[in-house]
């Protein structure tokens, strides 16, 4: 009877906490729904507000159609179309470049923070630490004139090489952070033993230690590679032509009729599906990284 009557005590506080679960996925999840839905949309439905197809409103290929998308123009010529995958060739290879460089650099400063004591005069290693983390603090927009003075004397304006540079420094301290937390976890004795067997400290730290710390890695990787793929103001400021990413290209979806909402839900749509597929199959990394050294 206890066992009863205790179960049954529980049952309105399980309903109440998914009900609010259920209620926060629907917040999170209905600007995607808003954005893949408008792509579908014609101008009065999208001015009307219509929400649900084939109740509010019929879908139409409107939208996919203006970039060269649709079914019936994907195997035409479209100049649109080359233009958007440009960009999305761009963003691809900024991302994951500037995430790679971000995670192999990261690791080691990270690894150093772990293992090893520094001080330079009153800064230790915590101090070093939140120094890397403090960085994501900083208004973007403060470093806009010495970015842009700087890649002009360098002729890194326009340039995908510039763009990975900047994004290596932008989701730097994030690579940090987390590797610093996952080498964390590992234990100092697995390192011990591997140099009484005759490693090296470097061959410890890539046959010992970087294979146990690889799903922080991952999730290092994934969440710079969702940072770099998102980032505007940079990829705006800093290129014009030749190594303009996705981000810029859907800001610019406007005319001298004002916006197109279609086109703009279709490009945003498209650009963000890679992320979605990220982030369904790679989750339980995501999440492991995320939560090393939160038991210890």
């Amino acid at each position: 009877m206890a066992t009863r009557s205790l179960s049954a005590h529980h049952y309105p506080t399980k309903i109440i906490t998914y009900g609010l679960l259920i209620l926060w996925a629907f917040i999170c999840l209905f600007p995607i729904y808003w954005t893949f839905s408008t792509s579908f949309k014609t101008a009065v439905n999208v001015t009307q507000g219509h929400l649900l197809p084939w109740i509010d409103f019929v879908p139409d290929w409107k939208g996919w159609r203006s970039l060269g998308l649709s079914p019936d123009t994907i195997f035409e010529t479209s100049t649109v179309r080359e233009e958007f995958l440009k960009r999305f060739e761009n963003s691809v290879i900024a991302s994951i470049s500037a995430s790679a460089l971000a995670v192999l650099i990261g690791s080691c400063a990270a690894y150093g923070l772990s293992r090893f004591t520094y001080k330079f005069g009153p800064m230790q290693n915590k101090d070093i630490s939140f120094f890397f983390l403090s960085q994501l603090i900083l208004p973007p927009v403060v470093l806009a004139m010495p970015f842009l003075v700087l890649y002009k004397e360098l002729a890194l304006l326009d340039t995908r090489i510039g763009l990975i540079l900047l994004y290596t420094l932008t989701v730097l301290p994030i690579a940090i952070w987390i590797m610093r937390d996952q080498f964390d976890t590992i234990p100092l004795e697995l390192e011990q033993a591997a140099l009484v067997d005759g490693c090296s400290v470097w061959g410890a730290y890539l046959r010992i230690v970087l294979p146990i710390a690889l799903p922080g890695m991952v999730a290092a990787f994934i969440l710079s590679v969702i940072l770099c793929w998102n980032e505007y103001f940079f990829a705006a400021l800093l290129t014009s032509t030749n190594a303009k990413t996705l981000p810029v290209m859907v800001a610019s979806q406007t005319g001298s009729q004002g916006i197109s909402w279609w086109s703009m839900a279709a490009l945003s749509a498209a650009a963000i599906a890679p992320l979605i597929v990220i982030g369904v199959f790679l989750e339980r990394y995501i999440v492991k990284g995320l939560t090393a050294g939160s038991v210890k």
